[in-house]
C-alpha cells in the first residue's frame, strides 16, 4: 500500500528543516508523496504572531515547485479555526477517497498526543508515523500504535528564525533562497 504523508504546520516561515523532513519522508518505500497542509492556526500556538496564510501557502510552494514527491495543500483555509487535525483528516477522506493518508508528527508531540481534539479518532482515521526530534525524552499516559521513522533530527524552527531575524541575525541557508531574500527584502518579523 502506498501512502500520502500528511505533514502540518503552520510553517511561518517554511524552513530547510522542513524540506529535510518533507523528502525523507517522501523517499520511503511506501509513500506516494507528502503534502504540507499549512495550518491557519495551531490550536495550541494560539498566541503565536503569523504572517498572513497566503503568503505561508505560496513560499511552501515556491520551496518545493521543483519537487513532484512533494505537494502543498491549504485546505484548513476554509476549515473552522482554530485548525483541528480531526477535521482535516476528514476533510482531506472525504475529498480524496482514493488516497491513504498517514499522519507525521514529531515525537516531540507525543507526550500530548492525548490533548489533541478527538485523538481518539485521529488514531481510526489514520495511521500516525512519528519522526525523532533533538533531546526528547517522551512518555504518554496512554498507550497508542505509531510508527517511529528514521529521519535527521532537525534542530532549525520557524521561532529560532523568526528570533534571528528580529534581533537582526542572518537566516541566510535556513531558509530557500526565494523565501531568505523576500524575507530580506521585506523586513518580516522585524520590530
Amino acid at each position: 500500500m502506498k501512502y500520502t504523508g500528511l505533514f502540518l504546520g503552520s510553517f511561518n516561515p517554511v524552513h530547510q528543516g522542513h524540506l529535510i523532513l518533507a523528502e525523507t519522508f517522501a523517499s520511503l518505500e511506501d509513500m506516494m508523496e507528502v503534502w504540507l497542509v499549512v495550518s491557519p492556526q495551531n490550536p495550541f500556538k494560539s498566541n503565536e504572531k503569523l504572517m498572513d496564510f497566503e503568503t505561508r501557502v505560496l513560499w511552501a510552494q515556491e520551496s518545493i515547485k521543483d519537487n513532484p514527491r512533494l505537494r502543498v495543500s491549504s485546505i484548513e483555509k476554509d476549515l473552522s479555526v482554530p485548525s483541528y487535525t480531526i477535521h482535516t483528516l476528514e476533510a482531506l477522506i472525504k475529498s480524496c477517497p482514493d488516497r491513504n493518508f498517514v499522519l507525521l508528527v514529531g515525537e516531540d508531540q507525543l507526550a500530548g498526543f492525548h490533548r489533541w481534539h478527538r485523538y481518539r479518532d485521529i488514531l481510526a482515521c489514520v495511521p500516525l508515523w512519528v519522526y525523532p526530534r533533538h533531546n526528547t525524552n517522551f512518555s504518554t499516559p496512554i498507550e497508542f500504535p505509531y510508527r517511529l521513522l528514521e529521519a535527521p533530527k532537525i534542530e532549525i524552527s520557524s521561532t529560532y528564525i523568526r528570533e534571528r531575524i528580529r534581533s537582526g541575525l542572518s537566516v541566510r541557508y535556513l531558509l530557500p533562497e526565494a523565501i531568505w531574500i523576500s524575507c530580506s527584502k521585506h523586513h518580516f518579523w522585524c520590530g
